[in-house]
């Protein structure tokens, strides 16, 4: 039984809450809405639709760890201008843990 749409996103947030599971709301069809949650190693995309249907997409990590070299990867594959390999910008990343 699929039931109401927003009454099922309110019993997950309520269970995600209860089980102190950090979340974020987004929107990006007209008839979803779509929590993310992000675990260690995985991250869940959870839309919830105007009819009551749910879609479940789950993203697993293969546990490697990559260096800062790896953001280059980002920018060339997925910029929509021309690259060089390096970064659009200059961008300093720092340790905020101190």
């Amino acid at each position: 039984m699929k039931g109401n749409g927003f009454d099922r996103l309110i019993l997950f947030l309520q269970s995600l809450e209860k089980q102190a599971i950090d979340y974020t709301l987004a929107h990006h069809r007209d008839e979803a809405v779509m929590v993310i949650v992000a675990v260690p190693g995985e991250r869940w995309e959870v839309e919830f639709f105007s009819d009551g249907a749910v879609e479940v997409e789950k993203f697993v990590s293969n546990a490697e760890i990559a260096g800062e070299e790896a953001l280059s990867e980002l920018f060339d594959r997925y910029s929509e201008g021309e690259t060089t390999g390096d970064f659009p910008q200059k961008i300093e990343l720092t340790n905020s843990i101190k």
